[in-house]
């Protein structure tokens, strides 16, 4: 099957599109321990299909810490997942890329609002609906795809240009397994590299080239308040058994004072605000609130009052709740007094913010809170990362510009990205390589959320993109 874009004029081969859809097909849910025989199924077929355009390519494991147990990493509760290393080499003393993706995705709940299976890839109109179409599967599988075209196009099939690859299979989840990696020495040399190119970002409106300067930082926590030793009857012992539930609404309420802005103490320290060029060249690059509110369905009015959509969206930290459980939430009425309530917090962080600093600040706020009669702990710690970002300066940027601009009159604009890839700043350290981030998501696509979709104009744009920035340097 070939399948052409008619906006774009642009074809998918039919390799593509068979190997996009096989990748598709796999539920590789990193963060739950049950799809681990997925994940390591797509390990092995994104190595096979490595070899198949000639590079080197393996599957690398942290090796297992004495004392720990074979079924944990040391990486919170989650097995490790095979990390997928490749090696195209090109001419001698040429420049060399780091290509880096994941191909892990988010869990597809709730699964019942999906309007075609989570995992069976499915073409409507110009969109391929499934669980990971875009992130990332969709996005770096694209650029892989144009390495391949660059492959098959230069004599010999020996490219002028040196390209590693890291795909990785927990990133949803704190890239658990690949910092284990990072902390081997021999395994750091091997990422030496000139430029880290991560294709998991998004473009501006109507596709229009987007180059992130800068990313959040990430640390994220499960809290769980505990009071009786069961759920109890609500006539029998209202008045007087402490409710886990309003309790723990008591506790996420606190995290915020009424204008919105952050209550934890400490938690803002060490911020680092962003230059007078940042903030304007973000403005330039920002969705309007009209757009939002069509994109989310609702008035874009989190976050701090007083501050714009690009303050609070890129350059602010946040404390969000991802999710509160407790009780009864079935059909009917279930009349009790929870005994227990649990909450998924996470925080996006800001340059100068210590994700170590921010997390303990967080814990320490909701301990001394703790409402009478019951008990809070911290069952799951997630992955913590810092912000990034990267000087408006860079030559590398420049020579983006020049690429981005040959594939679109309108030139690249300028985003500092709210959301977190978080193992990129490590990589950075690790490789010596200076990052450059250029990805093609739209708001359309839904990712994280059910109907997760990508076009193929989007694929055909990273395609396109890995071609010629590969050939620019």
């Amino acid at each position: 099957m070939e399948t052409m874009n008619a906006e774009t004029g642009a074809w998918l081969s039919s390799n593509d599109s068979k190997d996009y859809f096989a990748l598709l097909k796999m539920p590789t849910v990193g963060a739950d321990p049950r799809h681990l025989r997925d994940c390591v199924q797509a390990a092995t077929w994104l190595k096979r299909w490595l070899k198949g355009i000639g590079a080197e390519a393996e599957l690398i494991l942290p090796e297992e810490r004495k004392g720990e147990k074979e079924e944990g990493s040391g990486a919170g509760p989650l097995p490790p997942v095979p990390v997928v290393y490749g090696e195209l080499k090109g001419e001698e003393g040429a420049t060399t890329a780091l290509v880096y993706g994941h191909y892990d995705v988010q869990p597809p709940d709730p699964a019942d609002l999906w309007e075609t299976p989570p995992f069976e890839p499915t073409l409507k109109g110009d969109r391929v609906h499934c669980r990971g179409a875009q992130d990332d599967k969709g996005q770096f599988f694209a650029f892989l795809c144009g390495v391949r075209a660059l492959v098959e196009a230069v004599p010999a099939r020996r490219l002028p240009i040196n390209v590693k690859f890291l795909l990785e299979g927990q990133e949803e989840s704190g890239s658990g397994t690949l910092f284990r990696l990072l902390e081997d020495p021999h395994f750091r040399k091997r990422l030496a590299a000139d430029v880290l190119l991560v294709s998991d970002t998004g473009a501006a409106a109507d596709l229009r080239p987007a180059i992130v300067a800068g990313l959040r930082g990430v640390c994220h926590f499960t809290v769980r308040l505990t009071a009786a030793n069961r759920d109890l009857h609500s006539g029998e012992y209202g008045g007087l058994a402490p409710n886990a539930a309003q309790g723990m609404a008591e506790l996420i309420a606190s995290l915020h004072n009424p204008d919105g802005s952050i209550a934890v103490a400490g938690f803002r320290e060490g911020i680092e605000p962003p230059t007078h060029e940042e903030l304007a060249a973000a403005e330039a690059g920002s969705a309007t609130e009209e757009r939002l509110k069509a994109d989310i369905g609702a008035e874009p009015c989190g976050g701090q009052r007083g501050k714009s959509i690009v303050q609070r969206n890129c350059f602010e930290p946040t404390i969000e709740v991802n999710g509160l459980h407790s009780g009864y939430g079935g059909p009917g009425s279930k009349t009790v007094i929870p005994c227990e309530a649990v909450a998924k917090l996470s925080m996006r962080l800001v340059p100068g913010q210590r994700p170590a600093v921010c997390c303990d600040a967080g814990r320490t706020h909701l301990k001394e809170r703790c409402p009478k009669g019951m008990a809070v702990s911290f069952p799951e710690d997630g992955g913590r990362s810092a912000a990034l970002r990267l000087p408006l300066a860079s030559p590398l940027f420049r020579l983006a510009e020049d690429v981005l601009t040959e594939m679109d009159a309108r030139g690249p604009v300028f985003l500092w990205d709210g959301a977190s890839i978080p193992v990129v700043a490590a990589l950075k350290e690790a490789s010596g390589a200076a990052p450059l981030l250029v990805g093609w998501g739209q708001p359309e696509d839904r990712i994280h959320a059910p109907n997760e979709s990508y076009s193929l104009r989007q694929f055909a744009k990273a395609k396109d993109w890995a071609q010629r920035i590969l050939a620019a340097l």
